[in-house]
């Protein structure tokens, strides 16, 4: 017990040194590198792996070759932040080392940690100074073969791929950073999209029905308020009810769209707190009824049984739609025409089906509409792994049915 608590804190202080460290700038912990590299090139047994380039007579050390080991190691906290600027002092500080003929210290290796850098961090001119480091090169062969080097060709070209491969891995990498981003950009550019599909899914469910409900609803009192209809207080009866449902489904539309934004101002995705769901299918059968549309719902005992409970709140929610949609369709191209709602459910999820007679005569005129409604209800039901059908019936009326599976089922 004892052991696993000074693990766990070890653990802690570790992780606060390691958020501590990633809050400081590049440059600082660029630096600390470049730092420790020039405290290595004077460590007895680490101070000699460095890279013997030419082979050239030794020389003895001496107060240059101090000044040289710096040059080699300090510009590494610029790798990041100035690249060429690393490069170029490194690179010029390493020819010199060489040329000369020190002895070889581990502060050689600044040269293939700025390459690279180089090949990784640098955005602009990146040819002219792929160009300069390679003309650099040649040129320090040539001086190391006029000062007798016995390195033969091979040997500079085997250098000079090693360098290419310092460079190359700092331009993968490179490659592979902006591949991610690009992919992040790709993916919230997406997001934004199906974001803004669902919201004008969600407004488009909410106000074509609510307001075709109320145009129904505005032209049946008209027909009683017209000049030369029966002026009796069956009539008076009739429009007040008519202004009553009107005023309802308004309050009810404006309740949704409250919902809806309140929804965008949290920034969250999925489907708001009190969504409507199966619970609501009556309340929507009623207020369809009191468009003039003659309505029954058989919902097999859904509602008592708890079946939303077992659908999750997103297939909940598409069930209300189905059933909203399949009202609003029979309000515009059927008005008056019987309709019947018909919600079934078992274990693995719920069917809905919503059935509208032909077209009767006598009955309202159909309200236009934009045709958008059962696409986006399709899109909906799919998400969630159900399957949506539609379509005219013998008789010349219309069916939409869908099937959701359980939550369970959806997510095994």
């Amino acid at each position: 017990m004892i052991v696993g608590e000074r693990t766990g804190g070890r653990g802690g202080a570790v992780g606060a040194l390691r958020e501590r460290w990633r809050t400081w700038p590049v440059t600082a912990r660029d630096g600390v590198l470049a730092v420790a590299l020039a405290v290595a090139a004077y460590v007895p047994g680490v101070a000699l792996q460095g890279i013997a380039f030419a082979e050239l007579p030794e020389h003895r050390a001496g107060p240059l070759r101090v000044l040289l080991v710096l040059l080699q190691t300090l510009p590494l906290a610029l790798r990041r932040t100035r690249p060429a600027v690393a490069l170029a002092v490194i690179g010029v500080a390493f020819a010199v080392d060489q040329s000369v003929g020190y002895p070889p210290t581990v502060a050689s290796l600044g040269l293939l940690v700025a390459l690279y850098s180089a090949g990784a961090y640098q955005d602009r001119r990146r040819v002219l100074l792929a160009v300069a480091t390679v003309t650099a090169y040649a040129a320090l062969c040539l001086v190391a073969h006029a000062r007798r080097s016995p390195d033969h060709l091979v040997d500079f070209v085997s250098f000079a791929l090693v360098l290419v491969l310092c460079w190359g891995a700092g331009s993968w990498m490179r490659w592979r950073a902006a591949a991610e981003t690009e992919r992040r950009r790709r993916e919230a550019a997406a997001a934004v999209v199906d974001e803004r599909v669902r919201l004008a899914r969600e407004l488009h469910d909410v106000v074509t029905h609510h307001v075709t409900a109320m145009v129904v609803q505005a032209d049946a009192t008209q027909v009683l308020l017209r000049p030369g209809a029966p002026d009796d207080a069956a009539a008076r009866d009739r429009a007040r009810d008519s202004l009553v449902a009107i005023s309802g489904t308004g309050r009810q539309a404006l309740a949704e769209l409250r919902q809806l934004l309140g929804l965008l101002h949290a920034g969250e995705g999925g489907d708001a707190p009190g969504s409507p769901g199966l619970a609501g299918l009556r309340d929507l059968v009623d207020r369809a009824r009191a468009a003039g549309q003659q309505v029954e719902l058989d919902d097999g005992g859904a509602t008592a049984q708890g079946v939303g409970a077992r659908l999750g709140p997103a297939a909940e929610l598409a069930v209300y739609r189905v059933v909203q949609e399949g009202l609003t369709n029979a309000v515009k191209h059927a008005a008056g025409s019987r309709t019947t709602v018909r919600v079934r459910h078992d274990d693995a999820g719920v069917s809905v089906e919503v059935r509208t007679d032909g077209h009767t005569a006598g009955s309202a005129p159909p309200v236009a509409g934009g045709g958008r409604g059962l696409a986006g209800l399709r899109g909906r039901v799919a998400g969630l792994g159900g399957e949506l059908r539609s379509g005219p019936t013998p008789d010349g009326g219309f069916v939409l049915e869908a099937r959701l599976p359980a939550r369970a089922a959806a997510d095994a």
